[in-house]
């Protein structure tokens, strides 16, 4: 990803105040003056500008200066300044796959007291709250949440007189209705492991487990191979590739050729579908992935973005502060809104009710058995040469799936062992 130009408000410093909080001791100064990482596009100009605006009039003494980094290594980057090897920013967004390995180091300030007194962490996502949290304890404070939902082709739903479905059973039964006259019921990719994490964990499923401080790998049990049955019969009823995953082809642009019914992705791909095919503007529907009770969506992977507060920050007191606006009920709303985010509280799905991509994406989120993928520090080590994958397309392609399942649990298993 390529960071852009910042706004001249940020290339400012952008002022901010918690009167007594956080202050540089012996420096002389009545101000504070805190360094926020921001990733590229996660908020608008507008929004931090209303943010920072509001919160400089609130608090007069604190100063905020942000910077917008690249998902691309930023990995390395924020290791080197949770190390100290380079200035160490107050606040930064992460995604909230990735706190486990940024935690591993004792490198982040614990936030349980103030997840639990200040910020009603009972009602978090769990798929942003739990990469955040381990051995018991939060370092990683939910922000936004981004999951997957089934895009539609309204037209081609009218002419097949079917509406979105409720349930598993339905949507198969609806998926192949769609799949007739040269249309696809569906596109979904042979390799889409992130769509069969969900399918796995509406089961009961995981794809790893800890036991005895040791992860290891679960996709062999009965469960997860449940889950991969289905994936199996639904990506039956198109013609997505079973050796491919949604990036080969680009699945939104196979989307937009018109003939495709459903697509399961996060609402965001409908702007570069209208984009393929303006004549797709305002034909296009969301519904959460069905699950298998009627009118209880199924379990989705989250993502999205928590933020963390190394323990070599300079103004940590201050810190906690400005993350607790951030994570705030104002201030969640207005990012969701403004974003079409998942806010971080189940309570607060109603501040979206209006928005039929950003809603679906939602209830989703907030259905039981969601979550992100398991929380190892070595996790990202899997997805590098991800043994889901090739394990799905043998499944796919005829192969044995209790045999090769067993192959891609032992190599998680390896992949994720200590040392």
């Amino acid at each position: 990803m390529n960071i852009r130009p910042l706004p001249p408000f940020v290339a400012l410093v952008c002022a901010f105040a918690l009167t007594g909080c956080g202050l540089m001791p012996g420096s002389g100064s009545d101000t504070t003056t805190l360094r926020i990482w921001l990733m590229k596009d996660s908020v608008s100009d507008d929004f931090l500008k209303r943010f920072t605006q509001q919160y400089e009039k609130d608090h007069p003494s604190v100063k905020l200066e942000v910077t917008f980094q690249e998902w691309t290594g930023i990995g390395k980057k924020v290791n080197a300044a949770l190390e100290g090897t380079e200035e160490t920013p107050d606040i930064i967004e992460v995604g909230n796959t990735q706190v486990a390995q940024y935690a591993e180091s004792d490198a982040l300030m614990d936030l349980t007291l103030e997840s639990v007194r200040d910020l009603g962490s009972e009602d978090w996502l769990e798929g942003l709250a739990q990469p955040g949290n381990i051995n018991g304890s939060q370092y990683g404070i939910p922000w936004y949440a981004a999951n997957r939902v089934v895009i539609y082709n309204k037209d081609l739903f009218e002419a097949a007189g079917v509406k979105p479905p409720k349930s598993r059973e339905e949507w198969l039964e609806t998926t192949e209705k769609l799949n007739d006259g040269g249309n696809q019921g569906i596109y979904l990719a042979g390799q889409d492991w992130y769509t069969l994490a969900g399918f796995i964990w509406e089961e009961g499923g995981e794809l790893a487990v800890e036991r005895g401080g040791a992860w290891e790998g679960t996709l062999h049990t009965k469960a997860a191979l449940r889950g991969l049955d289905f994936y199996k019969e639904i990506q039956a009823l198109g013609k997505g590739p079973k050796n491919g995953d949604e990036r080969t082809p680009p699945q939104a642009n196979v989307f937009a050729k018109g003939n495709v019914a459903q697509l399961i992705d996060k609402p965001g791909a409908a702007g570069v579908i209208e984009e393929a095919n303006p004549k797709l503007k305002g034909k296009l529907g969301y519904f959460p992935i069905p699950g298998k009770s009627e009118n209880k969506p199924g379990a989705v992977f989250t993502g999205g973005s928590d933020l963390i507060i190394p323990t070599k920050a300079a103004q940590r007191g201050a810190a906690v502060e400005v993350v607790k606006a951030l994570a705030s009920e104002r201030w969640q709303t207005d990012l969701a809104r403004t974003m079409d985010y998942v806010p971080n509280k189940k309570t607060l799905t109603s501040v979206i009710q209006g928005r039929e991509g950003t809603s679906a994406m939602a209830k989703g989120a907030a259905a039981k058995g969601s979550r992100a993928t398991p929380n190892s520090p070595k996790w990202a080590n899997v997805e590098v040469d991800n043994p889901i994958k090739p394990f799905m397309t043998i499944v796919l392609q005829g192969g044995e799936a209790a045999r090769a399942a067993r192959q891609a649990s032992e190599s998680i298993t390896s992949i994720l062992a200590p040392g």
